[in-house]
């Protein structure tokens, strides 16, 4: 109970100084929308079910760019530690795309792929991609040898030894990195709707800003924010329900 006072707090106070600086009209409602225009923002887009459907298309479109990330990272991960001369071929030239910003690809993107759902996921999985490779990669190295030659000296096979060795060991690391890819591509949705979207919380928003609409902004901007949060909150409940030696390591 102490801890979820402590984490209201902060919004807590940040709500009541919105309210505040809204009373005394410190600033102006075009840059602040008070909240009789957030609550009038959120009745016109909540009545007419437009809400929903931006909430829906954004979440296909992230847990489809994730899945996407998922099944290029664990393969080629894989391959980094396990066969160290793939390591030498593509390490330079994945250092190198590391380095260079997701959105900076969008003019690529979309010469590549055109302005559809393809140039999206692209953007995304671009994003999230690395942040869940790095993860996976580090935490197979960081399997202690002895366990390995453990595991070799009572004739395990190689499927038991990746499965309750090297996976179980790297498990920690992994989940961690799907956490933060997730993250990466929810945070690359405002991007990948940049490319032509007519729908989506990231088009909501921008529209909104073309529209001079200030309330649906901040409607769509909270959108963002609380589903990152719950959907986050979710997969630590996930991690601990499913793996709780896990969960009380991270706690």
């Amino acid at each position: 109970m102490k801890s979820v006072c402590r984490q209201l707090l902060v919004p807590v106070l940040l709500l009541a100084l919105y309210l505040w600086a809204c009373r005394m009209e410190m600033v102006n409602p075009y840059l602040l929308p008070r909240p009789k225009q957030l609550s009038d923002s959120v009745f016109r887009l909540l009545s007419g079910g437009e809400l929903f459907e931006h909430i829906r298309i954004s979440l296909f479109r992230v847990f489809c760019g994730f899945s996407i990330t998922m099944v290029l990272a664990f393969p080629l991960a894989l391959l980094f530690h396990f066969a160290p001369r793939v390591r030498d071929f593509l390490e330079a030239s994945l250092h190198f795309l590391k380095s260079v910003p997701p959105l900076a690809m969008v003019p690529l993107f979309i010469l590549w792929f055109g302005i559809g759902e393809a140039s999206k996921l692209a953007l995304i999985v671009a994003a999230s991609f690395f942040p869940l490779f790095l993860n996976i990669e580090s935490g197979l190295q960081q399997v202690d040898d002895r366990l390995v030659e453990m595991g070799r000296s009572l004739d395990l096979e190689k499927r038991a030894l990746f499965f309750h060795i090297y996976l179980a060991e790297s498990l920690p690391t992994i989940l961690t990195g799907m956490r933060l890819s997730f993250g990466y591509s929810w945070r690359a949705l405002i991007g990948a709707e940049m490319i032509a979207a007519s729908s989506g919380l990231g088009y909501l928003i921008l529209d909104a800003q073309e529209m001079a609409r200030t309330g649906d902004l901040f409607v769509g901007l909270a959108c963002i924010g609380g589903l990152g949060l719950l959907l986050d909150s979710l997969a630590l409940r996930s991690v601990r329900r499913f793996f709780p030696w896990i969960g009380a390591e991270n706690s």
